[in-house]
Formats: C-alpha cells, sequence, structure tokens
C-alpha cells in the first residue's frame, strides 16, 4: 500500500512538472534557444561586442608632399578608409616586410575608389619625393590612392609619436639610424582610428605590420569598414 502510494506521488510530480515545463520547453525551442543556457548567452553576446571595431580616438591632421611632388592631407582621404604606416627606403630590417604587407593590402582592395593607403617617411632628408617616387615604383604601387609622404622632420615625429601615439626617431646605435614601431593604423571614413580586441578582450590599438596574422587582421577589419 505505502510502494502504491509513493507510485502515485511520484506520479503527480512528474505530471505537475510536464504541466509547468513542457510549454515553455516548446517555447525555446521555437525561439531556437534550447541549447541556451544563461553562460552560454552571455558569452554569445560578449562575441558579438568583441567583433565589433572599436572607436579609439580622431587620427591626426597632416599635410606633407608626396612621391609626385603634390601636397596631400588628411582631407584627400575624407569619405575613404585607409592604413598608415611609418617608414623609412633605407630601413635595413622591418620595412620591407611592412611595404611588401602594404602591397598585399593594396592588391586585396585594389580599385576600390573608398580606399586608401599612407605610407610616411620618417628619414625625409634622405626621402625626397624623387626618392620616395623610385620606391614606390620599385614596390609595384599601383594603387592612385596610396601615398608616399615626406617634409619636415619634427612635423612628422609629432605626427608619428603625439598624433598617432607610434613611436618614431632617430638612434645612431641601431642599423639604419632609425627606430619605428612596425605597427599600421586603420582609420574609418569618419578620420577614426579604428581597432579590434585581442583574444583578452583588450583593444590592439594598432595591427602588426609584420606578421601576416596582422595583415590578415587588418583586411578582415578594412572589410567591415568600408561597408559601414
Amino acid at each position: 500500500m505505502l510502494k502504491n502510494k509513493s507510485y502515485i506521488g511520484i506520479s503527480l510530480v512528474i505530471l505537475i512538472f510536464g504541466i509547468y515545463a513542457v510549454p515553455k520547453i516548446i517555447e525555446r525551442v521555437k525561439g531556437n534557444d534550447i541549447v541556451k543556457g544563461d553562460r552560454l548567452d552571455n558569452i554569445s553576446n560578449n562575441g558579438k561586442s568583441d567583433a565589433k571595431l572599436l572607436t579609439i580616438k580622431p587620427a591626426p591632421k597632416f599635410q606633407l608632399t608626396d612621391q609626385n611632388n603634390k601636397t596631400i592631407t588628411n582631407a584627400d582621404y575624407a569619405g575613404k578608409v585607409y592604413v598608415l604606416e611609418f617608414f623609412f627606403t633605407t630601413c635595413p630590417s622591418i620595412c620591407p616586410k611592412m611595404n611588401m604587407n602594404m602591397i598585399d593590402i593594396q592588391n586585396k582592395f585594389f580599385g576600390n575608389p573608398n580606399f586608401g593607403q599612407v605610407s610616411i617617411t620618417i628619414n625625409p632628408e634622405n626621402d625626397t619625393p624623387a626618392v620616395l617616387k623610385s620606391h614606390a615604383d620599385l614596390l609595384g604601387v599601383k594603387s592612385s590612392n596610396w601615398h608616399f609622404l615626406t617634409g619636415d622632420k619634427a612635423y612628422i615625429y609629432d605626427i608619428a609619436n603625439k598624433g598617432f601615439n607610434q613611436y618614431a626617431g632617430e638612434n645612431a646605435k641601431v642599423n639604419g639610424g632609425f627606430e619605428h614601431s612596425g605597427l599600421f593604423a586603420l582609420v574609418d571614413k569618419k578620420g577614426n582610428i579604428r581597432c579590434r580586441r585581442d583574444t583578452s578582450g583588450n583593444p590592439i590599438l594598432y595591427y602588426d605590420g609584420i606578421e601576416k596574422e596582422g595583415v590578415k587582421a587588418i583586411q578582415q577589419d578594412i572589410a567591415i569598414l568600408l561597408e559601414e
């Protein structure tokens, strides 16, 4: 008799649970939420948030001379997404890698009128417009929206160190006589510096201009900004 009562009690519990829970389960199936607990929902939401590019600050204004002896300013890039690097033509170390990675970026987006590139020399005393023109031709530059810029050295160093917060300077003790960060800056159509987060959720600020992983990341984010 007691055993029968236990079975009846268990049956009532199951019945009550079914009446309460089954409609909710059906509703979650309809909403495609059946596999999502609170923890998974949070991860999913964080993933979407992390995937959105961050706005760091407005890119600094500049006015310099390009490889064709033409004055180029940041206004020439208004409405364009662009990548910017600091380099010098006689660099014996990282600059050739950066330049070739910029070529890869050029080829990826070649023909898109809303995309541009900027290469600013940190050795303007050597890198005249004529030198920059030869360098661009040697690299295989074909985009009309890629300008190699030169000008007053102190002015350029202010753009690098204060404007973009990317180190650039002279150092007689290092091979080549100059030091710089080896990073690419990504600027959106409104003139703002943009970036993604790293795997720990921190802003990367700038993209690795030397390793292929950095090039792949910036190409992905260029495509995102071109759609904005």
